[in-house]
Parts: structure tokens; sequence; C-alpha cells
């Protein structure tokens, strides 16, 4: 029995090393169209790799996969995140759980995680071909199983070869991306970060909170990436031109007003710019006095109409989406092979039959956080035993 695997990155070498300890007597070969393999593992997350994530807190799948979660939430019977912190940690790489519950190799290096992949496929006598592009089925006609694991493909050209094969293509398009900023004052305080901030697209039901970071070019962070792929496809369809609201606080209107009753009163006689009591680094602070209202007057001198622009200023300040960050960061990939058209249980095709797919070239995609990292190893392994359990 002969399985290949087209795509040696993340999900790839997962299935094959899962597919082997499952079937030893299988013979699985991995192709990869580049030279090097799991290039996006060694990159990600700085360097460190975000392999998953605790999930403490995520009440609905729907939170951090966008498109996908049915799906996720049904394969997570057959393997989720405990199984793969445990299946890390038996197979070497200690793994370990940050405050904001990314979970990262305690080694802090993407490599441990490379190196394991490696070791387990030589171990097994798994076939690794690099520099072999795979345009068509065709050519694997020897093979009893193929499993597609390309990644996301950002032009739709990629997946033209699965298109004719009769697969329903979800177009693609970027997720998690920054945003460029048509503000020049935002941009003079490049490297700033807000801990708690919100944004959001005003007039739509796509929200994010989390640390934003002020850059050269725009906004950038936690909460920024997560925005983006929430609303992935709504900013493709409007061409990246949007309004962004920016909640600076995370904080009601109500609550901010009456802290700032409250400074008024322990605080009358200081200037507006000189005390801060939302915790906002000085910089930001003075910007945002400056776009409500006059930054001479004192805390007693604030009318109704001064500490209604003061308060809008706070939770709703509205700058203008020009873009995605010009460097071409994106990380993840919004839309590829229909769901429909996937087995919902095995992850084979309901056009082709032993063919499977896993990881993101399906259209499941989560926000930033380990849990794209999270659907590769779940869909990886869920194809694994559905080819296993068919012996």
């Amino acid at each position: 029995m002969r399985t290949a695997v087209i795509g040696g990155g993340a999900a790839g070498f997962f299935l094959a090393v899962n597919l082997k300890e499952m079937m030893p007597e299988m013979e699985v070969s991995i192709f990869e169209s580049g030279q090097r393999v799991l290039r996006k593992v060694k990159v990600s997350g700085g360097g460190r790799c975000n392999c998953t994530n605790t999930f403490q807190g995520v009440s609905d799948l729907s939170q951090v996969y966008p498109r996908g979660h049915r799906l996720m939430k049904r394969l997570f019977h057959i393997f989720d995140y405990n199984d793969a912190y445990e299946w890390f940690e038996r197979h070497g790489v200690p793994l370990v759980a940050q405050d904001d519950e990314c979970v990262f190799p305690r080694a802090q290096d993407s490599q441990v995680i490379i190196d394991c992949f490696l070791s387990l496929a030589r171990r097994y006598g798994v076939k690794i071909v690099t520099g072999r592009q795979i345009n068509s089925l065709d050519e694997l006609k020897g093979y009893d199983y193929v499993v597609v694991t390309t990644g996301g493909s950002p032009r739709m050209e990629g997946l033209r070869w699965l298109e004719v094969t009769g697969h329903e293509i979800v177009t693609p398009v970027p997720s998690l991306f920054s945003f460029t900023i048509a503000n020049a004052r935002l941009h003079a305080l490049q490297g700033l970060v807000t801990e708690h901030s919100s944004v959001f697209l005003p007039g739509t039901k796509f929200r994010a909170e989390g640390p934003l970071l002020i850059t050269h070019w725009g906004l950038s962070g936690p909460a920024i990436l997560k925005l983006s792929s929430y609303a992935a496809r709504h900013l493709a369809d409007s061409n990246y031109r949007a309004l962004l609201g920016i909640n600076w606080l995370s904080m009601s209107e109500a609550d901010v007003l009456t802290m700032i009753h409250d400074t008024s009163a322990r605080q009358p006689q200081k200037q507006l710019t000189n005390i801060n009591p939302f915790g906002l680094q000085q910089r930001l602070w003075t910007l945002l006095v400056e776009e409500a209202t006059d930054t001479t007057l004192r805390w007693s001198e604030l009318s109704k109409k001064d500490t209604y622009r003061l308060v809008n200023t706070l939770t709703n300040y509205t700058c203008q989406i020009e873009g995605r960050a010009p460097f071409k960061d994106e990380f993840v990939t919004c839309g590829g092979i229909s769901l429909s058209s996937a087995n919902p249980t095995t992850l084979e095709s309901r056009i082709v039959p032993r063919l499977f797919f896993a990881g993101e070239v399906l259209d499941i995609d989560g926000i930033t956080g380990g849990f794209n990292f999270q659907a590769a190893w779940t869909t990886a392994y869920t194809v694994a035993a559905g080819i296993a359990n068919r012996r």
C-alpha cells in the first residue's frame, strides 16, 4: 500500500508520521514543490512556533475559527488540542503555555518541532522528495491514496488542478494581515503598544480585542490580526478600503465617562495632559486629548461638549484603512477546498475516491494564537486515521 502526500509542511509531515505509526506497512512519500520542507513552521511565531493553544476561554469555536468552526468541533472528537499537547510531549517536544494561552515549545525554538518531524520521518522510512511540483493527480496513479496538504494558495491558479477534477473552490483571499492607515499623527507614534484595545469596522459585526501596535505604516498587533481574520472576505470585497474604529481602552462609554468625572473631581486644577487616568502611554494620551479638545484646559474646565468629545475619541476613534501592510506578510489564506467537497468524518474527497485533504488547503482558517497549526494537526490526524481504518 502506498500513500502520496502533496506538500511538505506542517500538515503533510504530521499526517505522514501518524499514518506510519498507525500503519507501519504503509509506504508514504511526501512531495514538496520547494527545495526545503517545513518552511512555514521555521518562521512561525517569530521563530518560536506557536504550535497550539490551551483554548481556555474559548466558549465557541467560531470565536477562533471564522471559517470551518463547525467541522473543527466535529473533528475535535477525533484529535483536539489536548491530544496535540500530549502528542508533542510524548514525541520529545516539551511544551509550555503562556499567560495568553498560546502554547510554544519549551525550548522557544521552532527547530525542535522541525527536528522532531524529520527524525520521525527518517525512523519510519517516509520518503521525502523536494523540488517536485505535482500538477495533476495523473502523476500519482501508482499510489493507493493521495493526500493534498499544499497549504493556503494565495491565488486561484494554485487550485485549478483540483477544480478541474470537480471540486468546489472557495476563492482564496489573504487573512491575518496588518492595516495601512492614512494617519500621519499615528505614524509618528510608531512602536507604541496598547495592551487592551478594541478594533471594529463601523456598521458591521466585525470586532476584535487585544494588544494594538502602532507602526510607521499603520496598525498591527493581535487585535488587528484577529479583525483581519474575522473580516477577511469583507475587506477583500471592499478592496481593503474601509473605516476602522478604535476603542483604545476596551471600556464602555459609560465607564469612561465615570472615570472622567472622578478625575475632574479629584484633580480639578490639573491640566488634561498632565493627568492620565486611563494608563495610556503619554504620547498617545496627549494626541487623543489634542484631537478631542484644548490641551491647556484644566479638568474642572471641561464642558459637557468637551467631555463628550473626549469620551468619543477614547472609545470611537476612527481612521481610514488604505490597504494591507506593504510587506506582504499575510500568514494565512481564507478559502480553498470547499468543505462541502470533503467527507466531514474522514476528509476524503466526495468527488475522487481515495483522495484526501488536510491543513490550510481546506476552507478552514483561524485567528492568530496557534489555532491554524491546531487545525493542521487535527485535520492531518483525521486523514491518517481515515486511511488506517480502511485496511
